[in-house]
């Protein structure tokens, strides 16, 4: 069954954010992910609002955390998790 990663952002430092998005969709492509969402216009109609939304499809639930948990992806997280980099909500939700 399908998973999708669903991550809302706020970038608070754009230089810094693009060394973690330089190596973040080279790893989703190592893990068979498709980007379904990657920015663009969003409106929150509930709960916290995030200046860009992101959302991932993988092959499976097993697929989108091994891809999380990777060493690949952990590499790029250290650059967005960074003191004052960016506020994030990150969800792995197994589709229907």
């Amino acid at each position: 069954m399908v998973a999708y990663c669903m991550v809302h952002i706020d970038v608070n430092n754009d230089a810094e954010y693009a060394k973690y998005a330089a190596l973040a969709g080279p790893a989703v492509a190592k893990y068979g992910g498709e980007f379904l969402a990657r920015g663009g216009n969003a409106v929150t109609k509930e709960g916290p609002t995030r200046a860009r939304n992101v959302i991932i499809k993988f092959k499976d639930f097993e697929t989108a955390n091994t891809f999380y948990d990777g060493p690949e992806y952990q590499e790029a997280l250290a650059f967005a998790l960074a003191e004052g980099v960016s506020t994030r909500e990150y969800t792995i939700v197994e589709g229907i």
